[in-house]
């Protein structure tokens, strides 16, 4: 598609040039670079980015992830949109409404979701979306055991390769859990590397990240069901207080907050989505993009 000698390509992710390219703007607008992620091997079909380019140069991008979910063990299928970013000499020119134009066009009739922040506001209403809102559960303990969760190093392919396994062949041990092996290895790869656990009694990877007594708990992989409870038990005693970056199937004992953060709004269009507030879940911490 061709408008005002600018070119719409999608997932180009092999071309070497225009991934460069795409890694430079990223690192300008959010110094974020993704060719870790892409030379790892996980940078799959499901991450698409969709950009303008001109003399064969990313200059605005909105990317497509698809989100499998399994909603109470029911296999569902959104779209999340993400790294939304137009170089600054090529601002207010339309380029992000002429990426949503086409994207809305490819996913008609798809249920889609986002983050934006203060500045897109009034933008994503344009195509449909209307705000919405999540819930997080958080709660105090008193755990009595000792630890029993091991740090697991994530430094090498190989460990990674091993932790992806873990994940490929988990059961659902949440109410609303991500099927995006590529969105997992993101996190892992590029930020979370010192945030993973194994409970040998549970056979379950976990990612956690603590911080002084509080437990953010993230994700859970075994190959059969496991209680979140446990999971949490085998943090040990110095844990007081947990957040969960996901909704557990058991919300009991748990106070549920809005998820409220400045300078972010969570916007949503399509039937499941359009319940999802009344349904109080989050989508996990961890399926951001």
């Amino acid at each position: 598609m061709e408008t005002k000698s600018y070119e719409i390509k999608k997932a180009y992710q092999k071309e070497d040039a225009l991934r460069k390219s795409f890694n430079e703007l990223s690192e300008k607008t959010f110094g974020l670079n993704f060719e870790k992620w892409y030379q790892s091997g996980f940078w799959q079909e499901k991450y698409i980015p969709y950009s303008v380019i001109k003399d064969n140069q990313v200059i605005a991008n909105v990317s497509v992830n698809i989100m499998d979910m399994y909603v109470n063990g029911e296999e569902k299928h959104y779209i999340q949109l993400g790294t939304v970013m137009t170089d600054e000499a090529y601002r207010n020119q339309g380029l992000s409404r002429l990426l949503m134009d086409e994207i809305m066009k490819d996913y008609k009739e798809t249920d889609i979701y986002l983050w934006g922040n203060d500045t897109v506001e009034e933008f994503y209403p344009k195509f449909g979306f209307i705000p919405s809102k999540e819930y997080q559960l958080k709660k105090a303990v008193k755990i009595t055991d000792g630890k029993t969760a091991v740090s697991v190093p994530m430094e090498t392919k190989e460990q990674w390769n091993q932790l992806a396994e873990a994940i490929l062949n988990s059961a659902p041990n949440c109410a609303f859990e991500m099927n995006n092996l590529g969105l997992w290895m993101f996190y892992i790869v590029n930020f979370m590397g010192e945030c993973v656990y194994y409970v040998k009694e549970l056979d379950a990877y976990v990612i956690a990240e603590i911080s002084g007594n509080n437990l953010e708990l993230l994700g859970v992989f075994s190959k059969e069901k496991v209680d979140v409870e446990q999971v949490i038990n085998a943090f040990g005693s110095e844990i007081e207080t947990v957040s969960l970056g996901f909704t557990p199937y058991n919300k009991e004992g748990y106070t549920e907050e809005e998820i409220s953060q400045e300078d972010s709004h969570f916007f949503v269009i399509g039937k499941d989505m359009e319940a999802f507030a009344g349904e109080h879940k989050m989508f996990p911490n961890l399926s951001h993009a």
